[in-house]
């Protein structure tokens, strides 16, 4: 008689065990950290909303955090490039001053005016509190990288509230075009549960609805993939123009500490000249707006500049949610070239500019039907796709590598 089970599936047990309890472990401390994190977000951005005039105040915040970083976080200044490296090239233990310094200097960014994210923080407070368990359980190097990435996929799902997106998004974003599918299982119960530590907390995610989605025909195939061309551009145009800033700042002024503090006088004198306060901190009431009415054509382009100009000047936080607001807002030029209904471009958008920007089509597709449910995904699928394809190899970040080149054309010229 056969047998039923080969020896390697109950050889496999032990492991399965082990990666439960560690992810278990990780959910509940990334979960926890980006709870306290939000709560505190909100409190920041609600206060500024109620002083709008604090933002004069943005380059002494930009100060006093360059300051900080200097005299003791220089060791963990890489932030996420940091993890990424350490992912593929395993050194010592992250620092656990991490998590304080990120959570505080971004809290501080958002509290007074400068244009930032918030899955930086999350998924660096997720990734450095997950090593910390590295000399606890005495962790190989190999065994160690999958926890980073566990790390990486709690932090991300429980500030999104996206688990299936958070997962794939720490296998996804080390290296373009390769996943290491020996840490899935890692991945997905830490995504998973992170999140429902964070909502047991009583977090509670924005909702976007798309309620009116076309058909699947060779017109809306079509014209979905002409705007993930365009979304794809632009998330190479936000890469591109927020490394020149940074590139630019560092050359031309060798010290860190005074970078944020000049991005923050040219923040500051933007917002008051320009009257654009609508293009400082997250602009969530901004991209829920874009879902349902006509927005300023040139609104994507303005939130790109600043968020260009924060993250390139050293100010903490993110991308990823300037980056929903880039392509949420650009629909706006989209809808009467492509006679496309308004909340679903927006939806694409949303998803579309951070794929190309991150190199994460399938993390962004994941998300697209989490936030905007399952009649969405074809398209979503077309446009994260094309988005990723026309963005070049130069992402948000650095650190991120290049396991396969996008697509034959690179690698004629050499690419992997």
């Amino acid at each position: 008689m056969p047998k039923l089970l080969p020896p390697v599936s109950f050889a496999l047990l032990p492991r399965m065990g082990m990666w439960l309890v560690l992810a278990s472990v990780v959910a509940a401390l990334a979960g926890t950290a980006s709870a306290f994190f939000l709560f505190a977000l909100d409190h920041a951005t609600t206060w500024r909303d109620a002083h709008r005039g604090v933002v004069w105040l943005l380059p002494f915040a930009g100060l006093a955090v360059g300051m900080l970083y200097r005299q003791v976080g220089q060791s963990v200044d890489g932030g996420l490039n940091l993890i990424l490296d350490e992912i593929h090239t395993p050194k010592k233990v992250v620092p656990l001053r991490m998590v304080p310094l990120v959570l505080a200097s971004t809290v501080v960014s958002h509290r007074f005016g400068a244009s930032v994210g918030r899955e930086g923080t999350a998924v660096q407070m997720g990734a450095a509190l997950a090593d910390q368990l590295t000399a606890v359980f005495r962790l190989a190097p190999h065994n160690r990288r999958i926890l980073l990435m566990t790390g990486l996929s709690a932090g991300f799902a429980s500030v999104f509230g996206t688990p299936l997106a958070g997962a794939v998004f720490g296998l996804e974003v080390p290296a373009m075009g390769r996943m290491r599918y020996d840490a899935l299982f890692a991945c997905v119960v830490a995504a998973i549960l992170a999140d429902q530590v964070g909502l047991a907390w009583g977090i509670h995610h924005t909702h976007y609805a798309v309620l009116d989605v076309v058909p699947v025909g060779w017109w809306s195939v079509l014209a979905v993939a002409i705007a993930g061309v365009l979304f794809g551009l632009v998330g190479m145009l936000f890469a591109k123009t927020t490394r020149a800033f940074g590139a630019f700042m560092k050359h031309r002024v060798p010290s860190a500490p005074l970078r944020p503090f000049i991005g923050g006088i040219a923040i500051a004198t933007a917002v008051w000249g320009l009257d654009a306060y609508r293009y400082i901190g997250l602009g969530t009431p901004d991209i829920l707006e874009a879902f349902h009415s006509p927005v300023r054509p040139w609104d994507f382009l303005g939130k790109l500049l600043f968020t260009a100009t924060s993250v390139g000047r050293g100010f903490k936080g993110g991308e990823v949610t300037p980056l929903f607001y880039i392509g949420a807002t650009l629909r706006n030029a989209l809808v009467p070239l492509l006679h496309m209904p308004l909340a679903m471009m927006a939806g694409l958008g949303f998803v579309a500019v951070f794929a190309g920007a991150a190199n994460t089509p399938i993390t962004t597709i994941l998300m697209a039907l989490e936030l905007f449910g399952p009649q969405i995904g074809p398209f979503a699928a077309i446009a994260c796709v094309s988005a990723y394809l026309c963005s070049g190899h130069a992402g948000i970040y650095q650190a991120q590598r290049i396991g396969r080149s996008k697509h034959r054309l690179h690698r004629e010229a050499g690419q992997p």
